[in-house]
């Protein structure tokens, strides 16, 4: 079948010069990246994703049988998103245009589509749009495609990295399937690694190269599931003990020689994307759990993928406040200490004091018991509206206020020999139920032990002015 590229149908967007989409299947270019001459071809070479392209599959019966609807493509970067959409470009008889949001825009689209309709109208024939990367294009843009997308005239194909449920206009999203593609498996990894030794048209099988096991496992683990870093540094590994056309006796990648190819690997994490936001929760919730060492493994990969250090110190006083609260009081000061010095030091020497903020919070006893209770006021306060301040509360500023009350009533606690009076400072109308109640762990506890006391002595205290208020002084009726 000739390809949308030989017919003359596909869009000159420029997009994929590496390993390109709408290629001849039969084309090699040999100065390309490894990555790229290794790209899959057929379902069959389509490695790692067999759930969602495996044998019986919606998706892979939709291919099959070209019957493709609109859909998106979700995955981390090197999972085989805009692999399958060249398979697909490959295989159906519709156009296939191919674009990337990153460098196409609206514009683009509106010929894309007058081109569609020609299609359409003079030979009956569909137009698949590919957009990679459809996340950096904003509402508006995505907008421009429902219409076309709800009346047939393009099926897309969108790629992202990103949650589409967050980042695709809703109205299109519904109208497409979402297809959540993996990490690619060590175990897949591994397979493509050695389909590349062997492979003598595309792949590295005619090079002196011999790979020791130990340093194809290394590539395979720090490729954190992404088959273009794996045969990236593959390549490098192999460049490194036998340059192409060297003619050199045979090489050997053994693990050091991996370890010095992959030792520039940039890890997958962009302070835009999702793995950012998911790593950050990864650890704010190993420090809650108060697992130091899993703490510690997402502090190192965000201090290595670049993150910054300020951010990651703000989280650290926020959950200072949040999950340990006063079952240590000291963890604020310990996270504002450890925040100011990440400002004064700067970075690399901050991350030590990123390292003993998050070990010191994650052994910290935990308590989120002054959150809960803030809750619980604010819940308490929308439901049954802000009530007054009582007037033995209000600030008597001046003496004339008297006569209304202000103050009036008032006991100083320092007047008393505890230092405390049985006296309510909740307005009528509040939730009669405690707000904060203290966990017994750390110093919380001797809080929570103080609090039932003086609880208790408020309530007894509350009782004795009620009963006085009903029963007045006998004697003051005699006289009267």
């Amino acid at each position: 079948m000739a390809s949308p590229r030989e017919r003359g149908e596909a869009g000159d967007s420029g997009l994929f010069a590496e390993g390109d989409l709408a290629a001849p299947v039969g084309a090699v270019d040999a100065t390309a990246p490894l990555a790229a001459r290794m790209r899959p071809r057929t379902l069959d070479e389509f490695v790692g994703q067999e759930a969602v392209v495996g044998e019986g599959t919606l998706l892979r019966r939709a291919i099959e049988e070209d019957r493709l609807t609109s859909l998106i493509l979700w995955g981390p970067p090197g999972c085989g998103k805009s692999t399958l959409a060249s398979i697909i470009a490959h295989r159906t008889r519709a156009a296939f245009e191919p674009y990337s949001a990153v460098t196409s825009g609206v514009a683009d689209v509106r010929q894309v589509i007058r081109r569609a309709q020609e299609r359409r109208r003079k030979l009956g024939q569909r137009t698949i749009l590919f957009i990679d990367e459809i996340h950096r294009w904003n509402r508006a843009q995505q907008d421009a495609l429902l219409p076309h997308v709800e009346e047939g005239t393009i099926i897309l194909i969108g790629a992202t990295t990103e949650n589409p449920y967050f980042e695709v206009n809703g109205p299109l999203l519904s109208r497409s399937r979402v297809f959540r593609l993996e990490a690619l498996s060590r175990e897949a990894i591994l397979g493509l690694l050695r389909r590349a030794l062997t492979d003598k048209e595309r792949g590295l099988g005619n090079r002196n190269a011999i790979v020791e096991e130990d340093a194809l496992h290394h590539i395979a683990d720090i490729a954190g599931g992404d088959a273009r870093v794996a045969l990236n540094v593959l390549e490098a590994a192999v460049d490194a003990v036998a340059p192409p056309g060297s003619g050199a006796s045979a090489g050997r990648v053994t693990l050091a020689v991996a370890e010095e190819a992959a030792q520039r690997r940039i890890l997958q994490y962009d302070r835009e994307s999702d793995e950012h936001y998911d790593t950050i929760s990864a650890f704010i919730k190993s420090v809650r759990g108060s697992d130091p060492d899993a703490a510690l493994y997402w502090l190192a990969k965000m201090i290595l993928a670049g993150e910054d250090p300020k951010f990651i110190a703000r989280r650290l006083v926020i959950l200072a406040s949040e999950d340990v609260g006063n079952a240590d009081p000291m963890g604020l000061v310990v996270a504002q200490a450890g925040a100011d010095a990440v400002m004064f030091v700067g970075m690399p020497e901050a991350q030590l004091t990123l390292a003993q903020v998050t070990t010191y919070l994650a052994c910290a006893p935990k308590s989120n018991a002054s959150m809960v209770g803030l809750s619980r006021a604010m819940r308490d306060i929308r439901e049954r509206g802000a009530a007054a301040v009582p007037l033995h509360l209000r600030n008597a500023a001046h003496p004339g206020l008297a006569q209304f009350g202000y103050g009036v009533g008032y006991r100083y606690p320092h007047d008393e020999p505890e230092g405390w009076v049985p006296q309510e400072y909740l307005p009528s109308g509040a939730a009669s139920g405690p707000y904060y109640e203290p966990v017994p762990r750390g110093v919380e506890a001797r809080f929570r032990e103080l609090l039932t006391h003086l609880r208790g002595q408020r309530t007894k205290g509350a009782r004795e002015v009620d009963a006085k208020s009903r029963d007045p002084d006998p004697s003051a009726s005699q006289d009267s």
